[in-house]
């Protein structure tokens, strides 16, 4: 063997990802193009709930294989803060009106869970975008006041998929960068 193809035996074997310099930085360029994917998918997020759920899409950067993915899955069963109680929108029984009538409205009290599923907010509201991605079945209150369900929009899916194809495309173009300047 020459000294050229020694040498270009030498830099091959440092672009391998048993190296574990290069495996740090192909994990960093990872991260980086699932930081920059994630934001289209937040945004989309902020047009389906109002309680800052956008916190809730996640990325994850594997730790055996080179790769990653965006979610929207509860954390490690850690719960944030809580955003205050919004106020009651109905008046009670005992209010009338001049003429003596109730006024209209639900007077049913809220539950102690509807006030908890009321205070969720940012990273903990991430049951809410997959019902919303999801949908729901049709539900019924004791079996015969119906309460509806909610149709299935599939916004993570479209906007992820987008999202992550182009995040590939910019893995690739930066993994090439980083394979030209190393080999140099």
């Amino acid at each position: 063997m020459d000294t050229i193809e020694l040498e270009n035996n030498v830099k091959l074997d440092r672009l391998l990802t048993i190296n574990p310099e290069m495996e740090k930085k192909v994990r960093r360029i990872v991260r980086q193009v699932l930081i920059a994917a994630m934001d289209p998918v937040k945004q989309a997020a902020d047009r389906q709930s109002t309680r800052q759920a956008a916190q809730a899409v996640r990325k994850a950067v594997y730790k055996k294989i080179l790769g990653g993915s965006l979610s929207i899955l509860d954390g490690r069963g850690r719960a944030g803060s809580r955003a205050p109680l919004p106020p009651v929108r109905h008046r009670l029984v005992t209010e009338t009106n001049r003429k003596g009538n109730h006024r209209g409205g639900n007077r049913m009290p809220r539950s102690r869970r509807t006030e908890d599923l009321l205070t969720y907010q940012g990273k903990d509201a991430a049951f809410i975008l997959r019902f919303l991605n999801s949908g729901t079945p049709k539900r019924r209150t004791n079996g015969i006041r119906n309460v509806g369900q909610i149709a299935a929009r599939h916004w993570f899916e479209d906007t992820s998929h987008r999202s992550l194809q182009y995040a590939a495309e910019q893995f690739d173009k930066l993994l090439d960068a980083l394979i030209a300047k190393e080999f140099k």
